[in-house]
């Protein structure tokens, strides 16, 4: 919000300083304001279902430490290549 400086009016009134809001402020702070109040309206709502239970799962306790099947078995062993490197090239024919 700007701020207006005390000036001395036309008529002779003095007008002391204040902020005041710039052109269309308003109207953007009052869109922004309902915005965010219905946001958090529509996000606190309550579960609507019977007894205020949730339809959907509740997740079950985890129980540490956390195993996974297979974690302890040997790695697979290393894939052998088919053909032996460098493969020699006939270049003769050039």
């Amino acid at each position: 919000m700007p701020w207006v400086n005390g000036y001395v009016r036309r008529d002779g009134t003095k007008v002391r300083g204040h902020s005041r809001w710039a052109a269309g402020a308003r109207r953007e702070m009052s869109t922004l304001v309902m915005f965010g109040l219905a946001v958090a309206v529509i996000g606190s709502a309550p579960n609507s279902s019977a007894g205020g239970k949730s339809d959907f799962p509740r997740p079950a306790s985890t129980v540490y430490p956390v195993k996974f099947p297979g974690w302890n078995k040997a790695p697979a062993p290393r894939p052998r290549p088919t053909v032996s490197y460098p493969i020699p090239w006939d270049r003769s024919s050039r």
